[in-house]
């Protein structure tokens, strides 16, 4: 995906359109890049988890570590693995398009988040990972819910 330059956005006659389509083509990635091979309740899970980060974000003044927004927060790096240009699932998202029926419903699950019409399946969690994997952030804790395979945990 090329560069954006605020130059270019400036001169734009609907920045907001622009940004809106931007946001919700990053999310709708973001959830096809983490969950397209499961179902459509870990695909909301991950949506609304994405959209847990951006709410604290606002909880803690508007900044918080992991970004303010939908694309600081999918964008940051290492924060979703997807994005890593090392992960197999890096070229896959970066060239699907909405043609495919997984990454429609991706599409149609960002523009819920957008509009506030999706409910949060996952109780308010900031964080998640793959049932198999031990990150270090989760040593300790609980996770609040598990939607397979991924364990969900509320950690700000």
């Amino acid at each position: 995906m090329p560069a954006v330059l605020l130059r270019d956005v400036s001169k734009l006659e609907n920045p907001d359109l622009f940004y809106g389509n931007l946001e919700k083509y990053i999310l709708a990635r973001t959830i096809y890049g983490e969950a397209k091979d499961y179902d459509l309740d870990v695909k909301k899970a991950v949506a609304s988890m994405i959209q847990n980060r951006v709410s604290t974000s606002y909880k803690h003044g508007g900044k918080y570590w992991w970004g303010n927004n939908i694309i600081q927060v999918c964008q940051k790096p290492y924060q979703f693995s997807c994005w890593n240009r090392s992960d197999p699932n890096f070229k896959k998202l970066s060239q699907v398009n909405s043609e495919d029926p997984v990454f429609d419903m991706c599409l149609r699950l960002a523009e819920d988040v957008q509009s506030n019409r999706l409910p949060d399946n996952t109780l308010g969690s900031t964080h998640y990972h793959h049932i198999t994997l031990s990150p270090y952030w989760a040593k300790g804790k609980q996770p609040v819910v598990t939607k397979y395979p991924l364990a969900f945990y509320i950690l700000d």
